[in-house]
């Protein structure tokens, strides 16, 4: 299977997935779906959380409303896989990427709100990555299914790109200021060993 990275994926991510992690993730395939799950769970939480957030801001509360209509349907699309392949789904705490990048998000408005679209859109876009270079080693129709989510998580980090630009009220110089200090942080969060295996986790400590 042929599998193209979106090119607006591959301009933004400067530091790619370890190897390492794309072959221990081929090897545990129902952790990697149980984390997918969790992962399209939360997303649609944390749309659902900007929502109520900032109901006044109308542009920012459709986006949500549809993005996280959208992962929910991700989600049941992988509860249906995780089911034909006899995987139960159990809920698991937060990883160490997801933590790392949450602890980064300051505290004062309107740099909150900031943090946490781009914070969204580096998930997006590493997700889309993850996606992109584990779909031709899995099984066909998993991999069609990976590959097929894409578009849609190019899209979503575009959307969150967009939000962070428009809906925060902050210059564009200190939001590329900001995106490249989140990004070394997350690009650290991959590429340091981590003792556990998750969607996001770093290289496997073996």
């Amino acid at each position: 299977m042929d599998v193209r990275l979106p090119d607006n994926i591959a301009s933004f991510l400067k530091t790619p997935t370890p190897d390492a992690w794309v072959d221990e993730a081929c090897k545990r395939v129902p952790e990697l779906l149980l984390d997918h799950a969790n992962c399209e769970l939360k997303a649609a939480s944390t749309a659902l959380g900007f929502l109520y957030r900032c109901p006044d801001q109308t542009v920012l509360a459709q986006r949500m409303s549809r993005l996280a209509r959208e992962e929910l349907r991700h989600f049941e699309q992988v509860r249906s896989i995780m089911q034909d392949m006899d995987v139960a789904f159990k809920r698991l705490t937060a990883s160490r990427y997801a933590s790392g990048l949450r602890a980064a998000v300051r505290d004062d408005e309107p740099h909150k709100l900031l943090d946490l679209l781009l914070v969204g859109a580096i998930i997006e876009a590493r997700s889309c990555e993850r996606f992109a270079k584990v779909a031709p080693r899995l099984p066909k129709k998993l991999g069609r299914f990976y590959a097929g989510l894409l578009a849609s998580e190019a899209r979503h980090f575009e959307q969150y790109i967009a939000l962070a630009k428009n809906e925060c009220g902050v210059s564009e110089e200190e939001i590329d200021v900001r995106l490249e200090e989140l990004m070394r942080i997350e690009a650290a969060l991959i590429t340091d060993p981590d003792p556990q295996f998750r969607f996001h986790s770093g290289v496997p400590l073996l």
